[in-house]
């Protein structure tokens, strides 16, 4: 299931691109070249800024859909050569001992399985991809500092974490690199959804460089992940959020 040397430009997959980190990921690798095809469950914000993307609708929790999209986009653009994996449920803030089993998977089939699912419909074009596959994990932080009212968002991205590596040691033969992006609380419409100004200025007060995090300077680490500069980083989990857990 090898695509052609000669087949165009690199191919990346976006999840979760129809706003916030997702679509500004998907402009940035626009930017530096690649056909972006962007995933959400969502309709697109707007996706006229990503020059030559297109996007799909796919529920990421759904094997036959990702079969189903990743199919789609091959046939299209005749392989991948990026999977971003970034689509994800973001969480308010619940007791742990009220949280019930079923908070639990619901987060975990969409930042766990989501991502796992992803891989295995792509893993065949990544291996056979000219440029050496990549993969890009969208964590969280909050794994680290373990966020008190979190425990099912902590926990799938700690799982996603934990799979990251995983994947960097099954897929590293194939000459795949696989790694994880934590972010800092970055102002988009879902963490605003959750978090008012007093929870991002505290944040940011925590941090070493006293300046909110924008969605383009997380994206700038991405493009680095999926450059030819980071051919063999893998097996990581790189944090973007101004040396905040240096505290």
């Amino acid at each position: 299931m090898t695509g052609p040397a000669n087949r165009g430009p690199r191919v990346a997959v976006v999840t979760g691109a129809a706003g916030g980190l997702g679509l500004a990921i998907a402009r940035r690798l626009a930017g530096d070249g690649f056909t972006v095809a962007a995933l959400d469950v969502d309709e697109p914000d707007d996706t006229s800024s990503i020059p030559g993307g297109r996007a799909w609708r796919c529920d990421v929790g759904d094997p036959a859909a990702t079969r189903q999209a990743v199919s789609e986009i091959v046939e299209a653009y005749g392989g991948v050569d990026v999977l971003v994996n970034n689509a994800g449920l973001l969480s308010g803030r619940a007791p742990l001992l009220e949280t019930p089993p079923e908070e639990m998977h619901r987060f975990f089939a969409v930042n766990a399985v989501g991502p796992l699912l992803m891989v295995q419909a792509c893993a065949p074009w990544l291996r056979g991809s000219p440029h050496r596959g990549r993969v890009v994990n969208v964590a969280s932080r909050t794994f680290f500092t373990g966020s008190p009212g979190q425990i099912a968002y902590v926990a799938s991205k700690g799982a996603l974490i934990g799979m990251t590596r995983v994947m960097a040691r099954e897929l590293g033969e194939h000459r795949i690199t696989v790694n994880a992006v934590a972010p800092a609380q970055v102002a988009t419409p879902g963490t605003r959804a959750h978090s008012g100004d007093e929870v991002f200025a505290a944040t940011m007060g925590r941090q070493a460089i006293k300046e909110f995090i924008t969605p383009e300077q997380f994206a700038g680490l991405v493009s680095y992940l999926a450059s030819p500069d980071a051919v063999m980083v893998t097996g990581q989990t790189l944090v973007c959020d101004g040396g905040g857990l240096m505290h």
